[in-house]
């Protein structure tokens, strides 16, 4: 099996918060993302003290759409994967009216993507909530915003029926157990009994929008998506074999509710065991049973192992994990397991039996441009490479995959840290973590890479 499948759909990953820019243009509002990391890391702190960071401008693609999308449309793109900005529909989230400017916004983003043929694939939450909610309910904390979202999903559901057929609700749910204020809008010293009722709060959330775009729009497809942090037994130690499982286990639970529709029992007795009380009101565990996901997303960099001796925890990237001997590391220290990949696809479709879509794999790196302009990035193109190889692997091992979106597929600003030095892309931007630059444009080698995969449907790639 040298190719993928007929319909398998290739492109890119972006999120709103950190491409877009014009933070406070077109009536938006602030959101979480907008403050951090120099801002507010806390809703108990006065707007005032925020100050201004790389994300007001990001690498303007707010302003610059048209030619960042002819960009992916050169390259091949038949999808591209995009996230709305929940505060440019509502500015504080708790309008009864949506801004009719930032509705306007997507749509020209859609039509844009019409034009080129390319597949528009929403998130309608991509780490970043009204910051008005946080400040007036405590975000996620609070039943209330399960209300607003629920309003919000059906403005853009109804909005945009004829325009987006794929969406996704959050971005990597469970990245409110590392992260809790980009995740659910608590303070980063929450508890885990507030983290988990935030995160109830969402679950319950998720399975209204799910059953929305069902009733909405009904030849469209809703799926969730994970941060797949797939974890090893450090040793074949028994005791390393079952930290391992209570690892995964801990975001695996996200996908057993929104799949299977109820609390699992291993995350019943972690509760029991850690005397974690959630309020669940009548009719939660309804709608959670109600509303199946059509599909399983997840994003995949890096793998890691587990122990059950604590002293082998290393930190890392927001999710500490052991180190694993036998792979090599990135140059911000994640560790490089294409193989991992595939052993992630194939635990994932073994578990739930539903078609994936893998919507984040990348290496983030310092690119540097050469004196004659070219930028030669062979250790993203190998990367990419090497994990586009395992999944046509998990495909033949029988594995349904949807398709590929690569995360950043131009250089991008990061969420947690604002860095544009860490770049993922195929597509240059001129803007460093100073906010210097042009914010032009250029291809890098592996632009040009990833126009002959996509033309090929995966034949070009090296075994």
């Amino acid at each position: 099996m040298q190719t993928f499948p007929a319909h398998f759909l290739w492109g890119g990953a972006i999120a709103a918060n950190q491409v877009e820019g014009a933070f406070n243009e077109g009536g938006k509002g602030l959101s979480t993302a907008d403050l951090l990391p120099k801002g507010i890391l806390s809703p108990h702190q006065p707007e005032a003290e925020r100050t201004p960071g790389i994300k007001d401008v990001a690498i303007d693609f707010y302003h610059r759409y048209p030619e960042d999308i002819a960009l992916f449309k050169e390259m091949g793109f038949t999808c591209l994967r995009l996230s709305i900005a929940w505060t440019r529909i509502f500015p504080n989230g708790d309008e009864e009216t949506p801004n009719e400017a930032g509705l306007a916004f997507y749509d020209q983003i859609f039509d844009e993507l019409a034009t080129h043929h390319i597949t528009p694939f929403v998130t309608l939450s991509h780490y970043e909530m009204p910051f008005g909610l946080v400040k007036a309910q405590g975000g996620w904390a609070s039943r209330k915003t399960i209300a607003c979202f629920e309003r919000y999903a059906r403005t853009v559901f109804e909005r945009y029926q004829h325009k987006v057929k794929l969406w996704l609700t959050f971005n990597e749910i469970n990245m409110s157990l590392h992260a809790p204020f980009t995740g659910v809008g608590l303070p980063e010293d929450a508890d885990e009994q507030s983290i988990y009722q935030a995160i109830h709060h969402q679950l319950v959330a998720s399975a209204i929008a799910v059953n929305l775009c069902h009733e909405i729009i009904p030849d469209a497809k809703i799926g969730n998506m994970l941060l797949g942090a797939v974890n090893y037994p450090y040793t074949c130690n028994p005791d390393d074999v079952l930290a391992a499982m209570h690892e995964n286990n801990k975001w695996l639970f996200f996908g057993d509710v929104q799949t299977r529709g109820k609390y699992p029992g291993y995350m019943l007795r972690y509760f029991r065991d850690q005397g974690i009380e959630l309020k669940i009101m009548p009719g939660d565990l309804e709608t959670l049973a109600s509303a199946s996901v059509d599909f399983i997303s997840f994003s995949y960099y890096a793998s890691g192992c587990a122990s059950a001796d604590p002293k082998q925890k290393e930190v890392g990237n927001i999710v500490d994990s052991v180190p694993n001997p036998y792979l090599k590391k990135s140059e911000w220290g994640w560790l490089i397991d294409p193989k991992g990949l595939r052993y992630l696809l194939n635990l994932l479709h073994d578990r739930y039996q539903k078609p994936l879509f893998i919507v984040e794999n990348g290496l983030g790196a310092k690119d540097s441009v050469a004196e004659n302009g070219d930028i030669n990035d062979d250790y993203r193109i190998a990367y990419l490479n090497d994990h586009l190889v395992q999944t046509r692997e998990a495909i033949a091992d029988g594995v349904e995959v949807m398709g590929f979106t690569s995360w950043g597929p131009i250089d991008l600003v990061a969420n947690s840290t604002a860095e544009m030095s860490k770049r993922y892309g195929y597509i240059y931007v001129d803007r460093h973590d100073d906010g210097s630059g042009t914010l032009a444009r250029y291809r890098k080698k592996s632009f040009y890479w990833y126009q002959d995969v996509i033309r090929t449907n995966g034949a070009v790639l090296k075994p």
